[in-house]
């Protein structure tokens, strides 16, 4: 079995981390116990491009227990657990290709590793997986017959892909169902962002100009947590709709150029390139944080960053001190990287509980509707969502009400009024 990781000798450790994390996801727990049983993925083949974390090790579990072939590699360079990539391998003997801290040569040397598969089933976050397949070794994608993507990110480049006629196979945005962006995105973002900060710096948020860049549900997220803390929070937005929303959920709306004299810590969560740029480091306080938690790290100017420094330091780990020429010092968190994952864990295992039910159930449906699918994004089908979410309430203990037939009825009339 081929492989790449850091050290076996970790294994052990995270064998421990794999487990604990499983308690948290019952949801996950139920899915394995049927494909254990049903096998709906024997034969099939799935390159997986994600954050190996616990929770994916325990996605992955599931996966192979249903009769898949998978191979794993990173999808960010910094996010990487590397007990969890050593117990994968030893304990679970999934194959995977990822080093915590690894350069861009060799994060893209692993993508292609995990392309050496000849995958029937892509499983990306960010869509660096499908990006390289249809680029550099579009001679395997014939024998693919699906692929899923997990991140906002990712989605917007495969409906580009769509939009140019490019895309070659159908994907599943498992990103556009309501049980992970709703709950992945603001729940698990908002925590594991300010998880990541606090680890990092040891900063008191409470007092503290908290700015952020984009007002989508990872921001509000964010935006939350922040304001819970005691931060004075500061949204920088594009969109007319979600600033307006920002304003009426309590928040100072403003633009980035505005927020650079007054923020004390910047966020992005916007999926774009360079939201802070040159001209807004030259206005920013001696001593400002900046940190990104999108899935690339191109939403910070950082070559811009660089020529404006004379010197940089790093003054704790995951935070680099520059210097500009004026004097002033920024702080960047973790080189700009997904800061919840490269300076903490990522998400909680609850909340990834429903974004890899999903993955896992979309692949079944992959498996199944491949045939009939064109060469589009397709959203998660709405009943896979809500029976996730009935599960997910299940493992809480919460019950729901149920329509009675007549109320069934009246939602499905038009006669019948007031």
């Amino acid at each position: 079995m081929r492989y790449d990781i850091k050290d076996e000798k970790l294994a052990r450790e995270g064998r421990l981390r794999i487990e604990w994390a499983e308690k948290n996801m019952p949801v996950l727990r139920l899915i394995r116990k049927r494909f254990h049983k049903e096998k709906p993925f024997r034969g099939i083949k799935i390159s997986a491009c994600l954050h190996v974390t616990t929770e994916t090790a325990n996605l992955m579990s599931t996966l192979t227990s249903g009769g898949a072939s998978c191979v794993v590699c990173a999808s960010n360079p910094l996010s990487t657990q590397d007990e969890v990539s050593a117990s994968l391998v030893k304990d679970y003997k999934i194959p995977v290709f990822a080093i915590k801290g690894e350069s861009d040569r060799v994060y893209y040397q692993h993508i292609n590793a995990a392309l050496d598969l000849k995958p029937d089933i892509t499983m990306d976050d960010g869509a660096d997986l499908v990006s390289t397949l249809h680029t550099k070794k579009s001679n395997l994608i014939k024998d693919v017959i699906g692929g899923t993507e997990e991140t906002t990110t990712g989605v917007i480049r495969l409906r580009s892909m769509e939009k140019d006629g490019v895309l070659k196979y159908p994907i599943i945005a498992v990103n556009d169902s309501k049980t992970k962006h709703f709950f992945d995105n603001r729940y698990g973002t908002g925590q594991s962002t300010i998880d990541g900060i606090l680890r990092a710096t040891n900063i008191l948020l409470s007092g503290s100009a908290f700015v952020v860049c984009g007002y989508g549900w990872c921001g509000r997220g964010v935006a939350s947590r922040a304001k819970g803390m005691g931060a004075d929070v500061v949204v920088c937005e594009v969109n007319p709709l979600k600033a307006i929303e920002a304003v009426m959920d309590g928040y100072r709306v403003m633009p980035i150029r505005e927020a650079s004299k007054v923020g004390d810590l910047f966020v992005t969560v916007t999926g774009d390139i360079n939201v802070i740029r040159r001209e807004h480091f030259k206005l920013m306080k001696d001593g400002a944080i900046i940190c990104n938690s999108g899935h690339f790290n191109v939403e910070l100017d950082i070559p811009g960053l660089e020529k404006l420094s004379k010197k940089k330091r790093e003054v704790r780990e995951f935070v680099q001190e520059y210097t500009l020429k004026n004097g002033k010092r920024i702080n960047l968190l973790a080189q700009g990287r997904l800061v919840n994952l490269s300076a903490a864990e990522g998400h909680p295992a609850m909340v990834m509980d429903m974004s890899f039910a999903n993955q896992a159930l979309s692949v079944e449906y992959l498996v199944k509707k491949a045939k009939i699918l064109t060469n589009k994004v397709f959203a998660v089908p709405q009943k896979i969502d809500q029976d996730i979410a009935r599960l997910k309430l299940s493992s809480m203990g919460v019950k729901i009400d149920k329509l009675t037939p007549e109320q069934r009825k009246y939602l499905a009339s038009w006669e019948m009024g007031t």
